[in-house]
């Protein structure tokens, strides 16, 4: 079974291969001739398209192929920096949507996984979204309201546990093989996917996101998840509250609806911003499926089987970058990529803000609707490699969603001024990280410590004592033996000589007899 799975993976990229519009950019000039030739013996048979790869294609082939294939070909669509632009642009073509499996194998889970509280809710319908991990469908709840529930598909956590160890083996093994793709970590990468894929396939981590994200955005207008109902919730089912909304994706919709457009699409901006720099905790999958328009305005996610976090280092790292190409001041950026360690100390700051400023500089006079932040973070880790980045896992999903809410917004608003929506949150969350309110934050927790320390400041001069006092009597202990010891070695020394004078006595004898 291994072995079939290994060369289902060798389909795969035997087809993507084969593409000669999908290699990276510039492989047909710099590539070995054994690199070139190893390539064309691989693909050998493999369907070409013409001038251009056939994205309907590709996508439908990786679907057959099975759900962890489906979602290593998302993940690639994000890493332009190892399949090149071409080819990423194709695979974000690929959707996760596969054919729902039978009503009669979603009851008999229900009926294993919920047992008595089976009786809260109604028979579920047919499903009205199916996905390679999960599907989901509506019911009636006992109150009268309705219920989401979703369900993962049967031995979708062995199928997958089994075919990330495929992709793992030979990441691993084109780690030792090529040394010149180590700076790209695919191990590392696919490690991320791993456990994003994993996370999926527990439901009980997604109600556990959706009660954490639905705790911070409490405070926020316009911003919503729903409500998970936890009795029943498992690791294979997870029910939340229905909530009703118009699909982002149908924008005719809701111009028609009176919803003012491109209000929705700066607040999505902001919405992901503010997850990912005040929370560290974001929403990994926002394309427009996953976005529903309440008649209110209101913005809700759903399905987050995909989060994203962000540590506090990240977080600032994200924000000096997007701060530092609003302002154009490109040595900031350059300094807090050797200062977060990402760029290698022994570059010099100056040549990497130079190489900055060749990415930057360009989109100045652009009009504000031509100018993507998704497509500036791709060149900016691109451009990297010279300066020997190595990837950052934790940036990968970061930078995948933000390709995807930025496209949805732009869908919104083609004249979306990226820059404008993003201003504001980015330099609040800086301000409040390097201001007066940061400050005070500092002072008040530190105060805490210190008063902390203070308390226990009584017990702490009471111990210091005892330790005094045991020192001195230590010390008063060894003087004495030390005197002692010391007139012991007296005495061995006046013993010693008396025995060595006595012995050169006797020798001296002893000669003098012999002579005579």
């Amino acid at each position: 079974m291994a072995v079939f799975r290994l060369l289902k993976l060798l389909r795969m990229l035997r087809l993507l291969l084969a593409q000669d519009e999908l290699v990276p950019d510039g492989f047909h000039h710099r590539a070995s001739f054994m690199t070139k030739l190893a390539r064309r013996l691989f693909t050998l048979g493999a369907r070409r398209q013409g001038t251009r790869a056939d994205p309907a294609y590709l996508a439908a082939f990786i679907r057959k192929l099975g759900p962890s294939y489906i979602k290593l070909g998302q993940f690639l669509a994000t890493r332009s920096d190892i399949i090149g632009p071409a080819m990423a642009a194709d695979l974000a073509h690929l959707q996760d949507r596969l054919p729902p499996f039978e009503l009669r194998k979603v009851e008999q889970i229900l009926s294993e996984e919920l047992g008595d509280h089976l009786h809260m809710m109604s028979a579920p319908e047919t499903a009205i979204a199916a996905a390679s991990i999960a599907q989901v469908h509506k019911t009636q709840h006992v109150d009268g309201g309705y219920l989401a529930i979703k369900v993962l598909r049967p031995n979708i956590e062995e199928t997958i546990t089994k075919e990330l160890a495929v992709f793992l083996a030979l990441a691993r093994w084109s780690e030792r093989l090529m040394p010149s793709i180590r700076r790209l970590r695919p191990v590392a990468a696919l490690e991320t996917l791993s456990r994003s894929i994993r996370g999926e396939t527990d439901l009980r981590m997604e109600a556990a996101a959706l009660s954490e994200m639905n705790a911070n955005a409490q405070s926020d207008e316009g911003f919503c998840v729903p409500d998970v109902i936890w009795e029943a919730s498992t690791k294979r089912v997870l029910t939340m509250r229905w909530i009703d909304g118009v699909p982002a994706s149908d924008v005719a919709a809701l111009a028609k609806a009176g919803h003012d457009l491109p209000a929705l699409a700066q607040r999505l901006i902001r919405i992901f911003l503010t997850q990912a720099l005040r929370d560290g905790f974001f929403h990994a999958d926002m394309h427009q499926g996953n976005l529903l328009i309440q008649q209110d305005g209101t913005i809700v996610g759903i399905d987050l089987g995909i989060t994203g976090r962000l540590d506090p280092d990240s977080r600032r790292f994200l924000a000096d970058i997007l701060h530092g190409f609003i302002t154009r001041d490109y040595y900031k950026v350059a300094a807090v990529h050797l200062e977060a360690g990402y760029v290698p100390a022994h570059h010099q700051v100056d040549e990497f803000a130079q190489a900055l400023r060749a990415i930057g500089e360009p989109i100045r006079d652009q009009d504000a609707d031509n100018i993507s932040m998704a497509r500036l973070l791709t060149q900016l880790f691109d451009v990297t490699e010279q300066f020997d980045m190595e990837t950052q896992p934790q940036l990968l999903l970061l930078q995948k969603t933000m390709v995807t809410v930025e496209g949805v917004a732009r869908a919104l608003d083609p004249k979306l001024n990226i820059w404008d929506a993003a201003e504001p949150i980015v330099s609040s969350w800086l301000k409040k990280q390097i201001g007066p309110e940061a400050i005070l934050q500092d002072m008040k927790q530190n105060a805490g410590r210190t008063l902390r320390s203070l308390q226990r400041l009584p017990d702490t001069l009471a111990q210091a004592e005892r330790g005094a006092a045991a020192l001195e009597t230590m010390a008063a202990q060894m003087a004495d033996q030390s005197e002692a010891t010391e007139k012991e070695t007296k005495n061995a020394r006046r013993v010693t000589k008396i025995v060595s004078w006595s012995a050169l006595a006797l020798a001296a004898a002893a000669a003098a007899l012999n002579f005579l």
